[in-house]
């Protein structure tokens, strides 16, 4: 398969790989930012109901809604035009981040939900002190309150997105299983590596690549999967998510897939996508 836009082998290697050595075993809590710079790639599907899944575990999960659309956040249910905190307080009035966190019907998972003004906010940042760094900051201060933390980054690689890759410790990467799937996701490995580089989070690694909208009537599909392990090698995961009806209608009932339709196929899914994640966790004690 030809397509454009493929990430430097160099690239790919440098940013998959952990910058203190580790393999396996990544210690909880867990904070993981789901990025690709594209629209339309099911990040936020892909985020939702991992999280989802791993809350059903048992396992205290946050969403940091950090993408100004709040489809993370309307998708659980929240009604974003009504809330009183949002992240844009977080970022431009220093509240805590304790303070805006919504519980959602999944038991233990929690969303922080995003404002429809963040946009506007992004330019308010740039004349701001630390302003790559006020997630981090707020993050920091309930690290001890979750087992997992995942970050929803909006489609772009602006100050938004790189305040969610320098609070992160792990990147996960959905790619859907179409023709020029690479696309721009080398630019986003220079920008991890840059973000390292930089000290500015010297920790981050891209830690999971999933493969989303998976439709097994075509040969482009298996052939784009196997470009995608090709260049990615062992962190893309097993499990492929398909391409799904039922997956897009679940966040307009303001639901996950698993409580929407827990046994289609895209919630079985998503269930072998947390578990894989999880199975990459070190045990802790807590």
């Amino acid at each position: 398969m030809e397509s454009t836009g493929n990430p430097n082998p160099e690239a790919v290697t440098q940013a998959a790989s952990p910058p203190d050595g580790r393999v396996e075993g990544r210690s909880l809590p867990r904070v993981i930012a789901v990025a690709n710079q594209k629209g339309g790639v099911g990040k936020t599907t892909t985020t939702i109901n991992t999280a989802s899944a791993i809350a059903s575990m048992g396992l205290r999960t946050l969403i940091i809604d950090l993408d100004p659309q709040a489809n993370a956040s309307s998708g659980l249910g929240l009604d974003v035009r009504s809330l009183q905190a949002t992240l844009l307080d977080v970022l431009i009035d220093d509240l805590p981040l304790a303070d805006c966190v919504q519980p959602t019907d999944t038991p233990e998972l929690f969303v922080a939900p995003s404002s429809l003004r963040l946009a506007d906010a992004e330019m308010t940042l740039y004349s701001m002190l630390s302003r790559e760094t006020r997630l981090r900051q707020a993050v920091n201060g309930i690290l001890g309150e979750y087992d997992y933390i995942f970050i929803d980054c909006p489609p772009s690689l602006g100050l938004l997105t790189l305040n969610g890759l320098c609070a992160a410790r792990e990147v996960m990467i959905p790619i859907q299983c179409e023709y020029f799937a690479l696309e721009g996701v080398g630019q986003l490995l220079e920008n991890i590596l840059k973000i390292r580089r930089s000290g500015l989070n010297p920790e981050l690694e891209v830690s999971t690549i999933v493969c989303v909208m998976y439709d097994a009537r075509t040969r482009l599909a298996d052939d784009v999967v196997r470009e995608i392990r090709n260049h990615f090698g062992g962190i893309v995961l097993r499990t492929v998510v398909p391409r799904s009806v039922r997956l897009s209608e679940a966040p307009q009932y303001g639901q996950s897939i698993h409580m929407f339709d827990p046994r289609s196929r895209g919630a079985v899914a998503y269930r072998d996508v947390a578990q894989e994640v999880h199975d990459g966790a070190a045990t802790t004690a807590r």
